[in-house]
């Protein structure tokens, strides 16, 4: 059974090897984006980057950015020179689908306005098609929320609340996540679009067409996979 823990790390460092000094880095959330952040520190620490600034995706990834001295600015309408951040499922075109962590909307608002999003994962990761493995996390509105899940169920019958314990789960942003059940065939432009037009939804899991390059770690070695 392989490391998934060194694979994730493996590909994070691959990643980190794109940051240049000066840069303004968008810094994912999860358990793969956390050792990119912790690289970046390391080289920063060591003099090997200098005046690297990170634009944090989740209050969790801002809290370990400071911890390893990557300065941390909020986002603004300035394009980010690059974004490295994990997925919960990546298809052969690099369309992903995020979420699993609870910060889609921050990784989604930061990520979108970077030059270059370069993904980094385990080889476990990679699906034919979406939805194969994982539900797509969908963030609604707390304020009627019961309304707005059945609404999602006219379109995606499957799912439910995220509730790890007594209580949903509650997003940075202060909202609830539905965790959509995909179909066996759908298409994800006109799903999410469908999604995203359903009163109560604030967005979706559904990353396509962002991401430019992944590594992909395996126990073979790190795989270079880029959007067809």
């Amino acid at each position: 059974m392989p490391d998934l823990e060194a694979l994730k790390k493996e590909a994070a460092l691959r990643a980190v090897t794109l940051v240049r000094s000066g840069m303004r880095v968008g810094l994912g959330t999860g358990s793969t984006a956390k050792y990119a952040i912790l690289a970046i520190g390391e080289r920063l620490a060591s003099g090997d980057l200098r005046g690297v600034v990170g634009v944090a995706t989740s209050d969790a990834s801002e809290v370990l950015a400071r911890q390893v001295g990557i300065p941390v600015e909020p986002l603004d309408p300035r394009p980010l020179d690059l974004a490295i951040d994990g997925a919960d499922e990546i298809d052969p075109q690099l369309n992903l689908i995020k979420g699993l962590g609870g910060a889609l909307l921050r990784e989604k608002l930061t990520e979108v306005q970077a030059r270059q999003l370069v993904i980094i994962a385990d080889h476990t990761k990679l699906v034919t098609r979406l939805g194969e493995q994982a539900p797509l996390p969908v963030e609604i509105a707390r304020f009627g929320f019961l309304s707005t899940i059945e609404r999602l169920r006219a379109l995606v019958p499957g799912g439910r609340l995220r509730q790890p314990g007594a209580q949903p789960f509650v997003t940075d942003n202060g909202n609830y996540i539905y965790d959509a059940q995909l179909p066996q065939s759908f298409d994800p432009v006109a799903l999410e679009r469908q999604l995203k037009g359903t009163l109560g939804v604030v967005d979706t899991g559904f990353f396509l067409g962002m991401a430019d390059l992944a590594f992909v770690a395996a126990p073979e070695g790190v795989r270079e996979l880029r959007r067809p």
